[in-house]
C-alpha cells in the first residue's frame, strides 16, 4: 500500500464557520460530516490529511475538528490566501471571493509529496468511494494517470431544490467532459442545466456525475503554478469574480494530453445540506449508518461497555 493523503478543501466554509456555531452537527454526538470523511479515509488505508483552510479560521479549526483526528493520523494545514500567487500577477484589492478550488489545491504544495484525494469539506461521500480512490491509488503506476471517483446522478440529488453537479462524458472508462451543471428532478425527469448557460438537457438516474473527488498526484501543482497566468489572462474582464477551479484545469489537461483521467464508478450514497430542509434527512441517514453498524455511535470514543 502507498501512502496516501486526503486534502479536504474547507476554505470555503468562510465565515460559516465561526466558532463552529453555525456547522450543524449531523452525528449522535456533535460530528460532523467531514469527521466521517475522515474515518472513512482510515478505513481505507489513508495516510494523513491536510485541510486547506483560511489563516484566520485556524485556531478554532485545530481547536475542533483537528484534535478529534491527530492521535489518529498525521494533520497538517495549509491556507488558501488570496495573496498566494505568483508576484507578477495582480488582482484588485477589493477582492474577497476566494480563488477557486485549483487555488485550493495549489495552497498545499508545501505539504503533500505523495499521491493524494480531494474532497469538499460538507460533503458525505461514503466508504466505498474512499476504497475505490485508495485501490487506484496502489495501483497507480504514472503520475499523469489521475482518476475522478463518479457518482449515480439518482445517488446525489436532494428533494428540496437543485444541486450543483458536474456531469461527466466518459469513454472506454475515461473522462472526456465535465459540464457543470444545476441539476433538478422535474415532473419524472432529471434536468441537468450547465452553469455556463447552454442549453439545458435530460440526464438518466445512472448517468455519473463528480462531486470533486479526484485522485491526483503532486505533478498537479507544477502544472497548476505554470498555467495559473493563462486563468488570468483569461479572465481580465472578470477579476473580482472569477475563480480557478479543479473541474475547469482537469479538463484542460486532458484537452492537451498532459493527464489521462480514469473515471471510477462508485456504488456510494451523497448526503450534504444543500439547503436547510436538508438537515434532518441527513441525520436520520447517518443513524441509519450507525443502526446498520457502518460507523460506530461515538466515531472517535471507545464505546463504553
Amino acid at each position: 500500500m502507498k501512502n496516501k493523503t486526503l486534502l479536504i478543501l474547507a476554505a470555503g466554509m468562510g465565515s460559516r464557520f465561526g466558532g463552529l456555531k453555525q456547522i450543524e452537527p449531523m452525528g449522535p454526538n456533535g460530528e460532523f460530516l467531514i469527521d466521517y470523511s475522515i474515518y472513512d479515509a482510515l478505513k481505507a488505508g489513508f495516510t494523513k490529511v491536510v485541510f486547506v483552510i483560511k489563516k484566520e479560521n485556524y485556531e478554532v479549526f485545530k481547536n475542533t475538528i483537528g484534535k478529534r483526528v491527530e492521535d489518529k493520523i498525521p494533520v497538517e494545514y495549509a491556507f488558501q490566501e488570496l495573496s498566494d500567487i505568483p508576484s507578477h500577477l495582480k488582482f484588485p484589492e477589493d477582492r474577497t471571493k476566494p480563488l477557486g478550488t485549483s487555488h485550493a489545491i495549489l495552497a498545499a504544495r508545501h505539504v503533500i509529496h505523495e499521491p493524494f484525494v480531494t474532497i469538499n469539506a460538507d460533503d458525505f461521500y461514503g466508504r466505498d468511494a474512499y476504497l475505490q480512490a485508495a485501490n487506484f491509488i496502489d495501483q497507480m503506476a504514472d503520475e499523469h494517470q489521475y482518476a475522478v471517483i463518479t457518482y449515480h446522478t439518482v445517488n446525489t440529488l436532494t428533494e428540496n431544490g437543485s444541486v450543483k453537479r458536474g456531469v461527466c462524458k466518459v469513454e472506454n472508462q475515461y473522462l472526456t467532459q465535465i459540464i457543470e451543471s444545476s441539476i433538478e428532478r422535474k415532473n419524472n425527469e432529471i434536468i441537468a442545466s450547465p452553469l455556463d448557460g447552454s442549453t439545458p438537457f435530460s440526464v438518466t438516474e445512472d448517468t455519473p456525475v463528480s462531486m470533486n473527488m479526484f485522485a491526483l498526484t503532486p505533478d498537479v501543482f507544477s502544472y497548476l503554478e505554470k498555467h495559473f497566468d493563462d486563468f488570468v489572462n483569461k479572465n481580465q474582464e472578470k477579476l473580482l469574480t472569477c475563480e480557478y477551479l479543479l473541474p475547469d484545469s482537469i479538463m484542460d489537461m486532458i484537452h492537451e494530453n498532459y493527464v489521462k483521467v480514469k473515471a471510477i464508478p462508485t456504488s456510494a450514497r451523497w448526503y450534504g445540506v444543500t439547503y436547510k430542509e436538508d438537515t434532518n434527512s441527513v441525520k436520520q441517514s447517518i443513524q441509519k449508518l450507525i443502526d446498520d453498524t457502518i460507523y460506530p455511535c461515538h466515531l472517535w470514543e471507545k464505546e463504553e461497555h
